[in-house]
């Protein structure tokens, strides 16, 4: 069987709600938030959902309210026909980039012609750890070979590392919530973002709720957020592995970290045969996507290696992309990612990230992706690569070339 393109034919997710009791998705399932992008992907493309090969839905706590593959589940109470199966994959921050790479990929093996990737999280209601597991587990924690520590204090180290200040960092949290507020202000979002609604159909969150109109004065006054860590011992631990580290100056706060959110992705991926059949306009190709694994104590520097190895497998360079989407899990992860490769400011990011629109683990990946591609579409530019670090070393990158 030949191999066949990937496409793009749609990309749509919810805005980011404050993921604490009170935050404006609160109240809603994570359930909720899935039927309710598989409602919109049908009726903005007219979907025949019988054509409809798998939904695959990434969550970072696949636990409670958000387990026993929340993405099956979400099909039968959307109204999707019964013939679309589904299923749940769990890859830490990688999950929603990783859920569409697998659409690509059926596809691409010629075994569906139509799939659905994205992801979930609802931050309010399963907080981070709600589904235990090994990486929190002492005996794993203490391996010495590979020491685990909060991935705060990795960020933390990372700065150390590569000569980062504090300065450095809130300068970028900045300029985060200051292109995420001009794009919601420029309606560079209008395309994807589909309002969540409740059971009569009135909008409960139809914008970001975390973006803050802020300061350098404002920002240099937050507290470390992960000095307590290394009190408790993790900065010790790093010793072990970085000894050329005599300290660790913590220095990434609230306003220069993710935030803490809920919502939903989901990109619709097909055939071009599948595309003509149903109608559709394909936006983008797939063009390439790699996964890789680095020291699980850095953890955070994966997006590095997993871009040239996605650039290599596609025979591009850096020069030949236009636009890359990092998400922005902590200031120093996307600053470091920058010097390695070469990348200047006005090629990353341009509308603002995770610091200011917040983080919802299983389904970033997929929303980053999508405002990808609207970028892309907007600027008529041609490439472009999301990419994401993860937990215990992970990185993932997928580069798309507009149709």
């Amino acid at each position: 069987m030949s191999t066949t393109e990937a496409y793009i034919y749609d990309a749509v997710r919810t805005p980011r709600g404050r993921g604490k009791p009170g935050g404006a998705l609160y109240g809603v399932k994570p359930i909720e938030l899935v039927v309710n992008l598989l409602r919109s992907l049908r009726e903005r493309n007219n979907l025949d959902t019988t054509r409809v090969d798998d939904v695959v839905m990434a969550t970072g706590e696949p636990v409670g309210e958000q387990g026993q593959n929340i993405a099956k589940s979400a099909l039968i109470v959307s109204g999707w026909d019964h013939v679309t199966t589904g299923a749940q994959l769990h890859r830490f921050c990688a999950g929603g980039l990783d859920a569409v790479n697998t659409a690509a990929m059926k596809v691409r093996s010629g075994f569906e012609q139509l799939v659905v990737g994205g992801g979930v999280e609802s931050m309010s209601r399963l907080g981070i750890g709600a589904s235990g597991g090994a990486m929190g587990d002492p005996w794993v924690m203490m391996d010495p070979r590979n020491i685990s520590i909060s991935q705060g204090v990795a960020a933390d180290l990372m700065a150390a590392l590569d000569g980062f200040s504090r300065e450095d960092v809130d300068r970028y949290g900045l300029r985060s919530q200051q292109l995420a507020a001009t794009a919601w202000d420029e309606g560079r979002f209008a395309r994807s973002v589909v309002p969540v609604l409740d059971i009569n159909g009135v909008p409960v969150l139809e914008r970001d709720e975390t973006i803050r109109r802020t300061s350098l004065d404002k920002l240099a006054e937050l507290s470390p957020s992960f000095q307590m860590f290394g009190d408790f011992g993790h900065d010790d631990f790093l010793k072990h592995r970085y000894p050329e580290v005599e300290r660790v100056e913590h220095i990434h706060t609230p306003g220069n970290s993710s935030g803490i959110v809920d919502g939903a992705s989901a990109v619709l991926v097909g055939s071009e045969q599948a595309g003509r059949d149903q109608g559709l306009e394909p936006r983008a190709r797939v063009v390439a996507c790699a996964l890789t694994g680095t020291d699980p104590t850095l953890m955070l520097a994966g997006p590095g290696p997993a871009t040239e190895k996605a650039l290599a497998l596609a025979g591009l360079g850096v020069d030949d992309i236009d636009l890359f989407e990092l998400n922005e899990a902590f200031a120093v992860v996307v600053l470091r990612y920058q010097k390695l490769l070469g990348i200047p400011d006005e090629k990353i990011n341009v509308n603002g990230g995770a610091i200011a629109m917040g983080h919802p683990i299983g389904a970033t990946g997929a929303m980053i992706l999508g405002t990808l591609l609207d970028e892309l579409e907007r600027r008529e530019l041609r490439r472009g690569v999301a990419t994401l670090c993860a937990g215990g070393g992970i990185g993932i990158a997928t580069i798309i070339e507009r149709v």
